[in-house]
């Protein structure tokens, strides 16, 4: 009589690979784990206990999800998955912490065309450690095996989460007001937007991730993979902040559409903010890449961050306390910018995005050098 398993295993799809996945993974992920999750590794569901959401007024649930798109195909050249987690626990959690929630557990889900435990368990102690630096537990996930759909060393990664916020400390558009400031928070590089233009670029001049960069001081593939600055630890401590936490109107997280994109996105309707490049250099490597693919920064300030990785917009007699206090917790900042209402030609300004209708942001002046 033939073993079940033997046959799936015929099929491309070991089951017991997967097993041994978790094992390896099972120490990092309950690390991860704090009095609120109950049960270990490897349940059908993951459990988290909301008795103390009986001590808010009004609790509100916060989710996202999300993945971490062709920089994958990055990792998967140079056979290094220690930093996609870190990555992937940045683009969904840290968009929790734009409404001011603070994040409670995340999921993770990993599609691959064959498990291969080592890697797997080296993308989940990634994805568990940045977890457990952003307060979040890690209570479940899933590796599915798709041979036939995704070849051998091809694999995907996304992930979702859930936070918790009191309904009177929501953050959003309608806490801004007229002469607030615009704190502009630095990006540690391209975080996880615009790899398909990245390797395009590198495509075109006829670069390999294993070249050296010398004006990025690694080799581009190193340069690439560097992983995305987490938010949520500090801008959780900086809200817990009786002193300043009623003077944070809105935050916004650089992601997928750029720097005036994202902001107009937390501004409301009828404000316009007018962002000056001269108060910070984008780092090397966006220069570095507009170099190769002759273009220049402004073209790209719709693709990438540019250094700019979150926006908080602050009451203007407190921006700079909360700038010293971000500095203080392992986030430069620096006033970009101020918001202001009223009627005004809008030309050239980004209006609202993915679907808001908000305000009006454009990026004016040169870079510094």
């Amino acid at each position: 009589m033939t073993d079940a398993n033997s046959s799936y295993a015929a099929a491309g799809v070991d089951t017991r690979a997967g097993d041994l996945a978790v094992e390896l993974m099972k120490e990092a992920v309950a690390a991860t784990h704090g009095p609120g999750v109950l049960g270990g590794v490897g349940g059908f569901a993951g459990l988290f206990d909301l008795s103390f959401a009986k001590d808010y007024a009004r609790p509100l649930l916060a989710t996202s999800t999300d993945g971490v798109g062709t920089k994958i195909a990055i990792a998967q050249a140079l056979d290094k998955h220690d930093t996609i987690g870190q990555d992937l626990v940045g683009m969904v959690v840290d968009d929790i912490v734009v409404v001011g929630a603070r994040p409670l557990f995340m999921t993770d889900y990993i599609a691959c065309g064959r498990v291969v435990p080592e890697r797997i368990a080296t993308i989940v102690t990634g994805i568990a450690r940045a977890c457990a630096d952003t307060g979040t537990a890690l209570v479940g996930g899933e590796t599915a095996e798709h041979p036939g759909l995704m070849g051998p060393d091809d694999y995907d990664v996304a992930g979702a989460a859930v936070g918790v916020v009191e309904a009177d400390r929501l953050l959003g558009a309608d806490r801004v007001r007229d002469g607030d400031a615009v704190i502009a928070i630095a990006s540690s590089g391209l975080h996880s937007n615009g790899f398909s233009l990245v390797r395009h670029i590198l495509s075109g001049a006829k670069i390999g991730y294993a070249d050296a960069a010398p004006d990025l001081g690694a080799t581009w593939g190193e340069a690439l993979l560097e992983p995305t600055r987490l938010y949520t630890g500090p801008l959780v401590r900086l809200l817990d902040d009786d002193r300043l936490a009623a003077s944070v109107h809105s935050l916004s997280h650089v992601t997928g559409g750029g720097i005036a994109a994202n902001l107009a996105r937390v501004l409301p309707r009828g404000s316009w903010v007018e962002l000056d490049r001269s108060t910070w250099s984008p780092a090397p490597v966006f220069r570095v890449l507009n170099d190769l693919a002759g273009t220049t920064l402004e073209s790209t300030e719709g693709t990438w961050n540019l250094g700019i990785g979150f926006f908080a917009v602050v009451a203007a007699d407190a921006a700079a306390d909360v700038v010293a206090s971000l500095g203080a917790l392992g986030l430069p900042a620096w006033r970009a910018g101020t918001v202001t209402f009223g009627a005004r030609d809008l030309d050239g300004f980004e209006q609202g995005a993915k679907g808001v209708d908000g305000g009006a942001v454009r990026l004016v002046g040169a870079y510094a050098g």
